[in-house]
Protein backbone atom coordinates (compact mmCIF):
# COMPACT_ATOMS: atom_id res chain seq x y z
CA UNK A 1 0.00 0.00 0.00
CA UNK A 2 0.99 3.55 -0.90
CA UNK A 3 -0.13 7.19 -0.11
CA UNK A 4 -2.65 8.19 -2.38
CA UNK A 5 -4.25 11.60 -2.64
CA UNK A 6 -7.31 9.92 -1.71
CA UNK A 7 -5.43 7.82 1.29
CA UNK A 8 -2.48 9.65 1.84
CA UNK A 9 -3.54 10.73 5.67
CA UNK A 10 -4.36 7.29 6.98
CA UNK A 11 -0.68 6.30 6.48
CA UNK A 12 1.51 9.42 6.98
CA UNK A 13 2.98 8.61 10.63
CA UNK A 14 4.08 5.64 10.06
CA UNK A 15 5.98 6.08 6.99
CA UNK A 16 7.07 9.97 7.85
CA UNK A 17 5.02 11.70 5.77
CA UNK A 18 4.12 14.50 6.15
CA UNK A 19 -0.04 14.56 6.38
CA UNK A 20 -1.90 16.90 4.32
CA UNK A 21 -5.84 16.99 5.22
CA UNK A 22 -8.26 17.13 2.57
CA UNK A 23 -7.84 18.16 -1.39
CA UNK A 24 -4.11 19.74 -0.16
CA UNK A 25 -3.23 23.40 -2.28
CA UNK A 26 -0.70 21.58 -3.90
CA UNK A 27 -3.28 19.22 -5.73
CA UNK A 28 -4.45 21.37 -8.97
CA UNK A 29 -5.05 21.43 -12.89
CA UNK A 30 -4.52 23.87 -15.27
CA UNK A 31 -2.25 26.07 -14.02
CA UNK A 32 -0.43 28.18 -15.68
CA UNK A 33 3.42 27.24 -16.29
CA UNK A 34 6.06 29.54 -15.85
CA UNK A 35 9.01 27.86 -17.56
CA UNK A 36 10.63 28.43 -20.86
CA UNK A 37 10.78 25.81 -22.98
CA UNK A 38 14.10 25.88 -25.26
CA UNK A 39 16.08 23.62 -27.50
CA UNK A 40 19.63 22.52 -27.20
CA UNK A 41 20.12 20.41 -30.23
CA UNK A 42 18.70 17.28 -29.16
CA UNK A 43 17.88 18.33 -25.74
CA UNK A 44 14.67 20.28 -24.95
CA UNK A 45 15.06 22.04 -22.15
CA UNK A 46 12.66 23.78 -19.28
CA UNK A 47 14.23 26.42 -18.14
CA UNK A 48 13.21 28.32 -14.63
CA UNK A 49 12.50 32.46 -14.94
CA UNK A 50 12.54 34.84 -12.46
CA UNK A 51 13.37 32.39 -9.61
CA UNK A 52 10.69 29.82 -10.71
CA UNK A 53 10.17 26.64 -12.27
CA UNK A 54 6.88 26.20 -13.05
CA UNK A 55 6.43 23.04 -15.18
CA UNK A 56 4.16 19.68 -16.08
CA UNK A 57 5.21 16.52 -16.79
CA UNK A 58 3.05 14.21 -18.77
CA UNK A 59 3.77 10.61 -18.16
CA UNK A 60 2.06 8.71 -20.55
CA UNK A 61 2.71 5.40 -22.97
CA UNK A 62 3.44 6.12 -26.56
CA UNK A 63 5.52 5.28 -29.51
CA UNK A 64 8.65 7.17 -29.38
CA UNK A 65 11.23 7.71 -31.78
CA UNK A 66 14.25 6.15 -30.01
CA UNK A 67 17.87 5.72 -32.07
CA UNK A 68 15.78 6.13 -35.34
CA UNK A 69 13.17 3.38 -34.63
CA UNK A 70 9.88 3.38 -33.13
CA UNK A 71 9.68 1.92 -29.77
CA UNK A 72 6.50 2.12 -27.47
CA UNK A 73 7.73 3.28 -24.25
CA UNK A 74 6.84 5.45 -21.06
CA UNK A 75 7.85 8.78 -21.31
CA UNK A 76 7.71 12.59 -19.66
CA UNK A 77 6.14 14.70 -22.43
CA UNK A 78 6.12 12.48 -25.46
CA UNK A 79 10.17 12.38 -24.36
CA UNK A 80 13.01 9.60 -23.86
CA UNK A 81 14.48 10.75 -21.89
CA UNK A 82 12.55 13.88 -20.52
CA UNK A 83 13.02 17.28 -20.93
CA UNK A 84 16.05 18.59 -19.43
CA UNK A 85 15.06 20.94 -16.51
CA UNK A 86 17.47 23.55 -15.59
CA UNK A 87 17.46 25.66 -12.54
CA UNK A 88 19.66 27.60 -9.83
CA UNK A 89 19.81 27.46 -6.10
CA UNK A 90 17.55 29.53 -4.64
CA UNK A 91 14.97 28.77 -7.34
CA UNK A 92 11.44 27.48 -6.31
CA UNK A 93 10.41 24.46 -7.85
CA UNK A 94 6.97 23.48 -8.79
CA UNK A 95 6.59 20.32 -10.94
CA UNK A 96 2.66 19.27 -12.03
CA UNK A 97 2.83 15.53 -13.12
CA UNK A 98 0.66 14.34 -14.78
CA UNK A 99 -0.47 10.38 -14.75
CA UNK A 100 -1.85 9.86 -17.90
CA UNK A 101 -0.58 6.05 -17.50
CA UNK A 102 -2.16 2.94 -16.64
CA UNK A 103 -0.80 2.42 -12.97
CA UNK A 104 0.00 5.00 -10.55
CA UNK A 105 3.31 6.28 -10.74
CA UNK A 106 5.33 8.96 -8.89
CA UNK A 107 8.86 11.00 -9.03
CA UNK A 108 11.89 11.24 -6.92
CA UNK A 109 14.48 14.03 -7.20
CA UNK A 110 18.02 12.04 -7.31
CA UNK A 111 20.47 13.84 -5.68
CA UNK A 112 19.30 16.79 -4.81
CA UNK A 113 19.42 18.01 -1.34
CA UNK A 114 15.56 18.88 -0.45
CA UNK A 115 12.88 17.51 2.57
CA UNK A 116 11.99 14.13 2.45
CA UNK A 117 8.86 14.58 3.09
CA UNK A 118 5.67 16.85 2.18
CA UNK A 119 5.62 17.34 -1.72
CA UNK A 120 9.54 17.54 -2.34
CA UNK A 121 11.23 13.91 -2.54
CA UNK A 122 8.83 12.36 -0.83
CA UNK A 123 8.38 8.38 -2.55
CA UNK A 124 5.96 7.59 0.00
CA UNK A 125 3.34 10.05 -2.36
CA UNK A 126 1.99 8.14 -5.76
CA UNK A 127 -0.26 9.82 -8.28
CA UNK A 128 -2.70 7.22 -9.24
CA UNK A 129 -3.70 6.38 -12.84
CA UNK A 130 -5.79 9.88 -14.51
CA UNK A 131 -4.55 12.09 -11.61
CA UNK A 132 -2.03 15.12 -10.86
CA UNK A 133 -0.23 15.87 -8.06
CA UNK A 134 2.03 19.18 -7.69
CA UNK A 135 5.65 18.76 -6.13
CA UNK A 136 7.09 21.67 -4.52
CA UNK A 137 10.00 22.80 -2.64
CA UNK A 138 12.77 25.46 -2.87
CA UNK A 139 16.33 24.56 -3.89
CA UNK A 140 18.06 25.86 -0.91
CA UNK A 141 20.66 28.88 -1.08
CA UNK A 142 23.35 27.19 -0.96
CA UNK A 143 22.91 23.83 -3.41
CA UNK A 144 26.30 22.83 -5.02
CA UNK A 145 25.79 22.94 -8.73
CA UNK A 146 25.95 19.99 -10.52
CA UNK A 147 23.70 16.93 -12.69
CA UNK A 148 20.39 15.68 -11.05
CA UNK A 149 18.01 13.66 -12.61
CA UNK A 150 14.20 12.69 -11.70
CA UNK A 151 12.45 9.22 -12.06
CA UNK A 152 9.68 7.06 -10.70
CA UNK A 153 10.52 5.90 -7.38
CA UNK A 154 7.00 3.34 -6.41
CA UNK A 155 8.24 0.43 -4.47
CA UNK A 156 7.91 -2.72 -6.78
CA UNK A 157 7.78 -0.79 -9.94
CA UNK A 158 10.49 1.26 -10.15
CA UNK A 159 12.48 -0.66 -12.63
CA UNK A 160 9.54 -1.47 -14.84
CA UNK A 161 9.12 2.14 -15.13
CA UNK A 162 12.27 3.24 -15.32
CA UNK A 163 13.29 0.61 -17.74
CA UNK A 164 10.33 1.64 -20.29
CA UNK A 165 11.77 5.04 -20.46
CA UNK A 166 10.58 7.24 -17.43
CA UNK A 167 13.76 9.68 -16.55
CA UNK A 168 14.84 13.32 -17.44
CA UNK A 169 17.97 15.05 -16.72
CA UNK A 170 17.88 18.06 -14.04
CA UNK A 171 20.77 20.58 -13.90
CA UNK A 172 21.78 23.24 -11.30
CA UNK A 173 23.41 26.13 -12.62
CA UNK A 174 26.12 27.60 -10.47
CA UNK A 175 29.88 28.53 -9.40
CA UNK A 176 31.11 25.55 -11.23
CA UNK A 177 29.67 26.74 -14.71
CA UNK A 178 30.62 30.41 -14.60
CA UNK A 179 34.47 28.93 -14.18
CA UNK A 180 36.06 30.80 -17.58
CA UNK A 181 37.79 27.62 -19.08
CA UNK A 182 34.37 25.52 -17.86
CA UNK A 183 32.18 28.09 -19.14
CA UNK A 184 33.85 28.53 -22.78
CA UNK A 185 33.52 24.32 -23.31
CA UNK A 186 30.87 22.74 -25.65
CA UNK A 187 28.49 21.49 -23.33
CA UNK A 188 26.08 17.95 -23.78
CA UNK A 189 24.04 15.93 -21.32
CA UNK A 190 24.55 12.08 -22.46
CA UNK A 191 22.08 10.29 -20.81
CA UNK A 192 22.36 6.55 -20.51
CA UNK A 193 19.73 3.91 -20.77
CA UNK A 194 19.28 0.61 -21.95
CA UNK A 195 16.25 -0.81 -23.69
CA UNK A 196 15.17 -4.52 -24.16
CA UNK A 197 12.74 -4.53 -27.20
CA UNK A 198 11.30 -7.19 -29.87
CA UNK A 199 11.78 -6.74 -33.84
CA UNK A 200 8.37 -4.26 -33.32
CA UNK A 201 9.75 -2.24 -30.81
CA UNK A 202 8.00 -3.43 -28.21
CA UNK A 203 9.00 -3.97 -24.15
CA UNK A 204 10.31 -7.80 -23.80
CA UNK A 205 9.63 -9.24 -20.35
CA UNK A 206 12.65 -9.73 -18.42
CA UNK A 207 11.46 -12.86 -16.96
CA UNK A 208 12.74 -13.86 -13.57
CA UNK A 209 16.49 -14.83 -14.02
CA UNK A 210 16.63 -11.20 -15.34
CA UNK A 211 14.93 -9.69 -12.30
CA UNK A 212 17.30 -11.84 -9.89
CA UNK A 213 20.24 -10.73 -11.93
CA UNK A 214 19.48 -7.03 -12.58
CA UNK A 215 17.91 -6.56 -16.66
CA UNK A 216 20.15 -5.18 -18.55
CA UNK A 217 18.89 -4.35 -22.46
CA UNK A 218 20.64 -5.13 -25.66
CA UNK A 219 19.69 -1.33 -27.34
CA UNK A 220 21.81 1.32 -25.39
CA UNK A 221 21.27 4.54 -26.39
CA UNK A 222 23.00 7.78 -25.55
CA UNK A 223 19.84 10.61 -24.80
CA UNK A 224 17.77 8.72 -27.07
CA UNK A 225 20.12 8.19 -29.76
CA UNK A 226 22.37 5.30 -30.85
CA UNK A 227 25.61 5.59 -31.05
CA UNK A 228 25.33 10.15 -32.00
CA UNK A 229 28.39 12.17 -32.00
CA UNK A 230 29.66 15.67 -30.33
CA UNK A 231 32.03 17.80 -31.90
CA UNK A 232 35.15 19.10 -30.19
CA UNK A 233 37.23 22.38 -31.52
CA UNK A 234 41.07 21.88 -32.32
CA UNK A 235 42.46 23.68 -28.69
CA UNK A 236 39.12 23.52 -27.30
CA UNK A 237 36.96 21.85 -24.61
CA UNK A 238 34.08 19.34 -24.75
CA UNK A 239 32.13 19.46 -21.58
CA UNK A 240 30.24 15.93 -21.27
CA UNK A 241 28.18 15.79 -18.14
CA UNK A 242 27.41 11.92 -18.17
CA UNK A 243 24.44 10.64 -16.14
CA UNK A 244 23.74 6.60 -15.89
CA UNK A 245 19.97 6.36 -16.24
CA UNK A 246 19.91 2.39 -16.85
CA UNK A 247 18.57 -0.09 -14.21
CA UNK A 248 21.09 -2.43 -13.83
CA UNK A 249 23.70 -1.39 -16.38
CA UNK A 250 27.58 -0.46 -15.41
CA UNK A 251 29.60 1.97 -18.04
CA UNK A 252 32.99 1.50 -17.94
CA UNK A 253 33.73 5.01 -19.84
CA UNK A 254 37.09 5.93 -22.11
CA UNK A 255 37.47 7.62 -24.85
CA UNK A 256 40.38 6.80 -27.79
CA UNK A 257 43.43 8.55 -27.55
CA UNK A 258 41.91 11.46 -24.73
CA UNK A 259 42.45 11.63 -20.97
CA UNK A 260 39.08 12.31 -19.89
CA UNK A 261 39.12 15.57 -16.60
CA UNK A 262 36.46 14.58 -14.31
CA UNK A 263 35.40 18.27 -13.28
CA UNK A 264 31.91 17.07 -10.80
CA UNK A 265 30.83 14.16 -9.19
CA UNK A 266 26.98 13.41 -7.87
CA UNK A 267 27.06 15.95 -5.84
CA UNK A 268 28.88 18.31 -7.27
CA UNK A 269 32.45 20.17 -8.14
CA UNK A 270 36.00 18.78 -7.38
CA UNK A 271 38.54 20.33 -5.95
CA UNK A 272 40.50 20.23 -9.14
CA UNK A 273 39.96 18.28 -11.90
CA UNK A 274 40.73 14.56 -11.84
CA UNK A 275 42.28 13.20 -14.48
CA UNK A 276 41.51 9.55 -15.89
CA UNK A 277 42.04 7.22 -18.53
CA UNK A 278 38.70 5.30 -18.32
CA UNK A 279 35.65 5.94 -15.39
CA UNK A 280 33.06 3.91 -14.06
CA UNK A 281 29.58 4.73 -13.90
CA UNK A 282 27.25 2.71 -11.86
CA UNK A 283 23.36 3.12 -12.40
CA UNK A 284 22.41 6.54 -11.32
CA UNK A 285 25.86 8.08 -10.72
CA UNK A 286 27.16 11.04 -12.70
CA UNK A 287 29.90 12.59 -13.47
CA UNK A 288 30.87 15.60 -15.38
CA UNK A 289 34.05 15.38 -17.43
CA UNK A 290 36.23 17.70 -19.95
CA UNK A 291 38.02 16.53 -23.01
CA UNK A 292 40.36 18.51 -24.44
CA UNK A 293 40.93 19.14 -28.12
CA UNK A 294 44.06 17.72 -28.46
CA UNK A 295 44.72 15.91 -31.74
CA UNK A 296 44.76 17.15 -35.24
CA UNK A 297 41.32 15.88 -36.07
CA UNK A 298 39.65 12.77 -36.68
CA UNK A 299 37.07 11.16 -34.70
CA UNK A 300 37.28 9.38 -31.37
CA UNK A 301 35.10 6.86 -30.39
CA UNK A 302 33.62 6.56 -26.54
CA UNK A 303 34.12 3.31 -25.49
CA UNK A 304 31.71 1.25 -23.16
CA UNK A 305 34.50 -1.26 -21.77
CA UNK A 306 33.99 -4.71 -20.21
CA UNK A 307 32.92 -4.93 -16.86
CA UNK A 308 32.16 -7.99 -14.74
CA UNK A 309 29.59 -6.83 -11.75
CA UNK A 310 29.36 -10.47 -10.15
CA UNK A 311 28.22 -13.54 -10.72
CA UNK A 312 24.13 -14.33 -10.82
CA UNK A 313 25.40 -18.06 -10.33
CA UNK A 314 22.29 -20.62 -11.08
CA UNK A 315 20.16 -17.66 -12.68
CA UNK A 316 22.35 -16.53 -15.53
CA UNK A 317 26.53 -16.92 -14.83
CA UNK A 318 28.84 -13.82 -15.31
CA UNK A 319 26.99 -10.41 -15.06
CA UNK A 320 28.06 -6.73 -17.09
CA UNK A 321 29.32 -6.48 -19.76
CA UNK A 322 32.10 -8.82 -21.56
CA UNK A 323 32.86 -7.09 -24.80
CA UNK A 324 33.39 -3.24 -25.75
CA UNK A 325 31.68 -1.43 -27.72
CA UNK A 326 31.42 2.43 -29.25
CA UNK A 327 28.18 4.24 -27.43
CA UNK A 328 29.56 7.63 -28.92
CA UNK A 329 31.87 9.42 -31.32
CA UNK A 330 34.10 12.85 -30.51
CA UNK A 331 34.75 14.64 -33.80
CA UNK A 332 37.00 17.51 -34.84
CA UNK A 333 34.86 20.55 -36.14
CA UNK A 334 36.78 23.92 -36.30
CA UNK A 335 39.93 25.53 -34.18
CA UNK A 336 39.18 27.50 -30.94
CA UNK A 337 39.87 31.15 -31.59
CA UNK A 338 42.42 31.09 -28.65
CA UNK A 339 43.50 27.25 -26.89
CA UNK A 340 41.42 26.63 -24.02
CA UNK A 341 43.04 24.35 -21.54
CA UNK A 342 41.55 22.40 -18.55
CA UNK A 343 41.42 24.45 -14.97
CA UNK A 344 43.67 24.28 -12.21
CA UNK A 345 41.52 25.02 -9.62
CA UNK A 346 37.13 24.56 -9.09
CA UNK A 347 36.86 25.38 -5.81
CA UNK A 348 36.79 24.53 -1.92
CA UNK A 349 36.47 21.09 -1.02
CA UNK A 350 35.48 20.28 2.86
CA UNK A 351 36.37 16.90 3.82
CA UNK A 352 33.94 15.55 6.54
CA UNK A 353 36.18 15.14 9.70
CA UNK A 354 34.99 11.41 11.58
CA UNK A 355 31.94 11.12 13.57
CA UNK A 356 31.02 9.42 17.25
CA UNK A 357 28.66 7.03 15.34
CA UNK A 358 29.44 3.91 13.24
CA UNK A 359 26.84 1.42 11.55
CA UNK A 360 27.24 -1.96 9.12
CA UNK A 361 24.34 -2.57 6.52
CA UNK A 362 24.93 -6.55 5.54
CA UNK A 363 23.59 -6.47 2.17
CA UNK A 364 22.24 -9.88 1.54
CA UNK A 365 19.66 -12.49 -0.50
CA UNK A 366 17.11 -15.11 0.49
CA UNK A 367 14.68 -17.06 -1.55
CA UNK A 368 10.80 -15.61 -1.11
CA UNK A 369 7.98 -14.81 -2.88
CA UNK A 370 8.23 -13.01 -5.48
CA UNK A 371 5.28 -10.77 -6.42
CA UNK A 372 3.26 -12.25 -9.88
CA UNK A 373 6.36 -14.92 -10.36
CA UNK A 374 6.36 -17.40 -7.53
CA UNK A 375 9.51 -18.18 -5.79
CA UNK A 376 12.50 -15.95 -6.37
CA UNK A 377 15.32 -14.36 -4.40
CA UNK A 378 14.67 -11.27 -1.92
CA UNK A 379 17.70 -8.93 -1.71
CA UNK A 380 18.08 -7.52 2.25
CA UNK A 381 19.60 -5.25 4.09
CA UNK A 382 20.63 -6.49 7.74
CA UNK A 383 18.52 -9.66 7.03
CA UNK A 384 15.45 -7.32 6.20
CA UNK A 385 13.47 -6.57 3.64
CA UNK A 386 11.69 -3.29 2.61
CA UNK A 387 8.60 -2.44 4.61
CA UNK A 388 7.47 1.13 4.31
CA UNK A 389 6.17 1.52 7.69
CA UNK A 390 8.57 0.40 9.54
CA UNK A 391 11.25 2.71 10.99
CA UNK A 392 15.38 0.66 10.19
CA UNK A 393 17.59 3.29 11.19
CA UNK A 394 16.90 6.84 13.57
CA UNK A 395 19.45 9.53 12.86
CA UNK A 396 19.91 12.98 14.51
CA UNK A 397 20.23 15.91 12.55
CA UNK A 398 23.38 17.81 12.54
CA UNK A 399 25.14 14.27 13.31
CA UNK A 400 28.46 13.09 11.51
CA UNK A 401 28.14 9.54 10.38
CA UNK A 402 30.43 6.33 9.31
CA UNK A 403 28.57 3.69 7.31
CA UNK A 404 30.05 0.38 6.26
CA UNK A 405 27.86 -1.65 3.68
CA UNK A 406 29.26 -5.75 3.90
CA UNK A 407 28.17 -6.91 0.47
CA UNK A 408 27.54 -11.12 1.51
CA UNK A 409 25.96 -11.38 -2.06
CA UNK A 410 28.52 -12.33 -5.61
CA UNK A 411 27.37 -9.28 -6.95
CA UNK A 412 27.74 -5.68 -7.26
CA UNK A 413 25.33 -3.49 -5.17
CA UNK A 414 25.76 0.13 -5.50
CA UNK A 415 24.27 2.09 -2.69
CA UNK A 416 22.66 5.16 -2.72
CA UNK A 417 21.07 7.30 -0.09
CA UNK A 418 18.25 9.89 -0.49
CA UNK A 419 18.62 13.74 0.93
CA UNK A 420 22.15 14.21 2.11
CA UNK A 421 25.01 13.31 0.11
CA UNK A 422 28.39 11.94 1.43
CA UNK A 423 32.27 11.34 1.25
CA UNK A 424 33.85 7.79 0.86
CA UNK A 425 36.08 6.43 3.33
CA UNK A 426 39.97 5.37 2.69
CA UNK A 427 41.51 2.96 3.96
CA UNK A 428 43.24 5.41 5.86
CA UNK A 429 39.94 6.62 7.34
CA UNK A 430 39.90 9.74 6.23
CA UNK A 431 36.94 10.92 4.09
CA UNK A 432 37.62 11.25 0.03
CA UNK A 433 37.18 14.59 -1.17
CA UNK A 434 34.30 14.34 -3.57
CA UNK A 435 30.44 14.24 -2.39
CA UNK A 436 28.72 11.24 -3.86
CA UNK A 437 25.41 10.18 -3.34
CA UNK A 438 25.73 6.37 -4.81
CA UNK A 439 28.63 4.25 -3.53
CA UNK A 440 29.44 0.59 -5.26
CA UNK A 441 29.72 -2.35 -2.73
CA UNK A 442 31.92 -4.99 -4.68
CA UNK A 443 30.91 -8.54 -4.64
CA UNK A 444 31.68 -10.20 -1.56
CA UNK A 445 33.37 -6.88 -0.55
CA UNK A 446 32.74 -3.70 1.57
CA UNK A 447 32.30 0.05 1.27
CA UNK A 448 32.18 2.77 4.10
CA UNK A 449 31.01 5.98 4.05
CA UNK A 450 30.89 9.10 6.05
CA UNK A 451 27.43 11.22 5.72
CA UNK A 452 26.33 14.47 7.73
CA UNK A 453 23.05 15.26 7.93
CA UNK A 454 21.67 18.67 7.50
CA UNK A 455 18.53 20.87 6.99
CA UNK A 456 15.59 18.44 6.76
CA UNK A 457 14.31 15.89 9.02
CA UNK A 458 12.18 13.57 7.97
CA UNK A 459 11.89 9.70 6.47
CA UNK A 460 14.66 9.18 3.90
CA UNK A 461 15.45 5.89 2.40
CA UNK A 462 18.76 3.82 1.09
CA UNK A 463 18.63 1.33 -1.41
CA UNK A 464 20.42 -0.53 -4.04
CA UNK A 465 20.30 1.18 -7.76
CA UNK A 466 20.08 -2.15 -9.20
CA UNK A 467 16.62 -0.82 -9.35
CA UNK A 468 15.10 -4.24 -9.67
CA UNK A 469 16.92 -5.53 -6.42
CA UNK A 470 15.39 -2.29 -4.50
CA UNK A 471 12.08 -3.45 -5.72
CA UNK A 472 12.72 -7.14 -4.88
CA UNK A 473 13.70 -6.06 -0.81
CA UNK A 474 17.16 -4.03 -0.81
CA UNK A 475 15.81 -0.85 0.22
CA UNK A 476 15.41 0.28 4.16
CA UNK A 477 14.20 3.58 6.45
CA UNK A 478 16.30 6.12 7.92
CA UNK A 479 14.33 8.36 10.06
CA UNK A 480 16.57 11.99 10.34
CA UNK A 481 15.33 13.24 13.34
CA UNK A 482 15.69 17.11 14.93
Amino acid sequence: MYVTRRAFVGLGAAAGVTVLGGRSATWFTGAPLAGRAQSAGNEARLTSVDGRLDVELVASEQWIALAGAPARLWSFNGQVPGPLLEVAAGDDVRIRLSNDLSESTNLHFHGLHVPPDGTADNIFLAVPPGEALAYVFRIPENHPAGLFWLHPHLHGSVARQVSLGLAAPLVIRGALDAIPEVAAAREHILVLQDFALDRLGRPVDPGMSALMAGREGSLVTVSGQARPRYAVEQDGLLRLRLLNASVSRFYRLSLEDHPLHIIATDGGSLAAPQRVEELLLAPGERRDVLVQGVRAGGSYRLMNLPYPRGSAGMMGGALGTRTPFEIATVVYEGRAGSPVGVPHTLGEMERLPPGPLRRTFVLSEAMGMVPGRGMGMRFLINGREFDHARIDDRVRLGDVEDWEYVNTTDMDHPMHVHTNAFQRVGADGQAQPAWLDGVVVPARGRARIRIRFTDFAGTAVQHCHILDHEDLGMMSTVKIEP
